[in-house]
């Protein structure tokens, strides 16, 4: 009979399985097209139930906060960008105007970035609530 030999590796990094793994892994892309027939806009979601038939708002949350995060650092660097534009127009007045539309379309930039980050802090809020009424902590709104 031939001997089987089985080799033990000793390994760094150790992968635990999970716990409770997903029964269900839902991914959905949803793309709207313009007039020139391209994709103008892509969404692409990732929705995990889990073997109790739970959602996973702590990782919507979590995502939610990245990109709110996201949203502040975008409104800083177009304020800054038009500021730096804005400084522009005193020093090259040759080309005043063309800094002027610069800064002018930094700062709407900025003001999206900074509602953006203010709708994904309210979203945050949102799955934060669900979160907690998904694992049993009752609010009482009395307004």
């Amino acid at each position: 009979m031939a001997e089987q030999h089985h080799q033990h590796h000793h390994h760094l990094i150790h992968h635990h399985k999970e716990a409770n793994p997903a029964d269900e892994v839902v991914y959905t892309e949803t793309g709207s097209t313009g007039k020139d027939g391209y994709t103008t806009g892509y969404v692409k979601t990732t929705e995990v139930v889990t073997n109790d038939g739970g959602y996973e708002y702590r990782k919507e949350e979590k995502q939610h906060k990245h990109r709110e995060h996201l949203g502040e650092m975008g409104a800083l660097a177009a304020g800054a960008f038009a500021e730096h534009e804005k400084h522009k127009v005193e020093k090259d007045p040759e080309h005043a105007r063309r800094h002027k539309m610069e800064a002018e379309i930094g700062m709407a930039m900025a003001v999206g970035s900074g509602g953006y980050a203010a709708h994904e802090h309210h979203e945050r809020k949102e799955a934060k609530e669900q979160a907690e009424e998904a694992h049993g902590k009752k609010h009482h709104h009395f307004f």
